[in-house]
């Protein structure tokens, strides 16, 4: 099978090794051992397997010995020797320049060397990848300046290997498992302003070294943190890209959405007692970081359609649209299934029903009007479905007397409401009686249900306290 590398981690710790005749005398080892013997790099984990089909040459021990010298440059040397070294001794070449202790310097010229004479293939731009990889870590690990990592990435444009995605993203990750934050904005900020750009910007990859870290502090929970990270660095004069945008109206949208946790939490809590009513400072608190969120997420959109242009307008409707269904903000979410209708990219028909639902709660009659015509036409269980968020959307709201015309509504198209619906409005009359015109309503709705045989026939009550006078009535 021939020699083989495997490129593993470096592990930080300091194994070099002193002298050429040591290093030399331990490759050595590893061929005089032949067959499928393991032969370990200690300044590198490197693994390199030989085999008596394919040794090292004399050449090989000779270069390294040279270069070590330092007598001429490396770039003098390998011309010398360069009919004499296989691409693998070549990769030792670097394995043993990159090794702590030695001057990393020569492993650039090396691979620059390389490059220019075409002898760079994929197990040894791998190589070098790795390599670079293992610097910036023990950059990073010796908390050295956010510069200093930035300076090594230009190094490495500089010959010719070309900064990957998956190298920004490998230094994000690294500082944010040190739990340096700071220094993880530090770096994204400096690669922006310093230009550099990524390979390998795939479907996987969209946003960049800002997306990819706005990204990373979402999976930690902290969306508000990451959405205000794309603002900061766009009010900066730091452009980030559209996916970094759109990955800040997700942070949005989530934070909108655990926020509403939250609070529906707090009203169960009220309700059993285990929490005091909140005071309108409470109230006004609560409203506005709310308000606050859904004011960056109207922002980062506008940015969207001003750089990204007409293709993206349907996704940011469609946010804008999740954002204020969480917000519950009914007239806003209905302005957003109107303007995604517009541009051929209708909603699903549940969101409809549920952005009526939240319009009713709020009593917003014109916009409840205008999504309720979707049921012209449509078929019984449509229709059915659509009246119960409608149904709901009013008992939410503490609504009655509109809940009732729904049910009532419902009968005269031969449909069921729902058991739990029913006896939800029929308590929410009772309970406001006296009320001016309940009481009409609260009948005319038990008269119907005794109709169609959902109610068994009611006995009405109503006493005249000045004639101190009790009259009944079978309904």
């Amino acid at each position: 099978m021939g020699q083989r590398l495997k490129f593993l981690p470096f592990d930080g710790t300091s194994r070099s090794v002193s002298g050429i005749g040591k290093w030399v005398s331990f490759i050595r080892k590893g061929k005089e051992a032949g067959g499928d013997e393991v032969v370990k790099s200690v300044g590198f984990d490197v693994i390199i397997t030989t085999n008596d089909e394919e040794e090292m040459s004399e050449g090989f021990f000779e270069a390294i010995e040279e270069l070590e010298r330092m007598a001429r440059e490396p770039s003098d040397v390998l011309e010398e020797m360069n009919e004499r070294l296989s691409a693998r001794e070549m990769q030792l070449v670097l394995v043993y320049f990159a090794q702590e202790g030695r001057d990393s310097w020569f492993t650039l010229e090396v691979f620059e060397w390389l490059k220019k004479e075409n002898r760079v293939d994929k197990e040894t731009m791998e190589l070098m990848v790795s390599i670079m990889c293992s610097w910036v870590k023990k950059l990073i690990e010796a908390n050295n300046k956010v510069e200093d990592v930035v300076d090594l990435l230009l190094e490495m444009d500089c010959i010719g290997l070309k900064t990957s995605f998956s190298m920004i993203e490998k230094v994000i990750s690294l500082y944010l498992e040190a739990g340096d934050r700071e220094k993880a904005i530090l770096f994204v900020k400096e690669v922006m302003r310093r230009g550099i750009s990524c390979l390998e910007q795939d479907e996987g990859n969209k946003g960049g070294p800002v997306g990819y870290l706005a990204w990373k502090m979402m999976e930690e929970g902290s969306y508000v943190d990451a959405a205000k990270l794309v603002i900061h660095l766009r009010e900066c004069g730091l452009k980030p890209d559209i996916y970094s945008y759109l990955i800040a109206m997700t942070a949005i949208l989530k934070e909108l959405n655990e926020f509403g946790k939250a609070l529906r939490k707090l009203r169960s809590f009220k309700k059993e007692g285990l929490v005091s009513e909140l005071d309108a400072n409470d109230v006004w608190l609560t409203e506005k970081y709310q308000q606050d969120l859904l004011k960056d997420g109207l922002l980062i959109s506008t940015w969207v359609m001003e750089e990204g242009g007409p293709a993206f307008r349907a996704v940011v409707h469609k946010r804008l649209l999740a954002m204020y269904v969480c917000a519950g903000r009914g007239v806003e979410a209905e302005r957003q299934l109107w303007e995604m209708k517009l541009l051929g990219k209708e909603a699903d028909g549940d969101l409809y029903d549920i952005v009526m639902a939240i319009c009713a709660s709020q009593k917003e009659s014109s916009s409840v009007a205008r999504l309720l015509t979707r049921i012209d036409g449509a078929s019984s269980n449509s229709k059915r479905k659509t009246l119960s968020w409608l149904l709901r959307g009013y008992i939410k709201g503490g609504h009655y007397q509109n809940a009732a015309e729904i049910v009532m509504k419902m009968l005269e198209f031969g449909l069921c409401p729902e058991f739990t619906d029913r006896v939800a409005v029929l308590q929410g009359l009772s309970r406001r009686i006296q009320q001016s015109g309940i009481m009409d309503t609260y009948l005319s709705l038990c008269k119907r249900l005794a109709d169609v045989e959902l109610i068994t026939p009611s006995i009405i009550y109503l006493h005249l306290k000045k004639h101190n006078l009790w009259v009944m009535k079978m309904i």
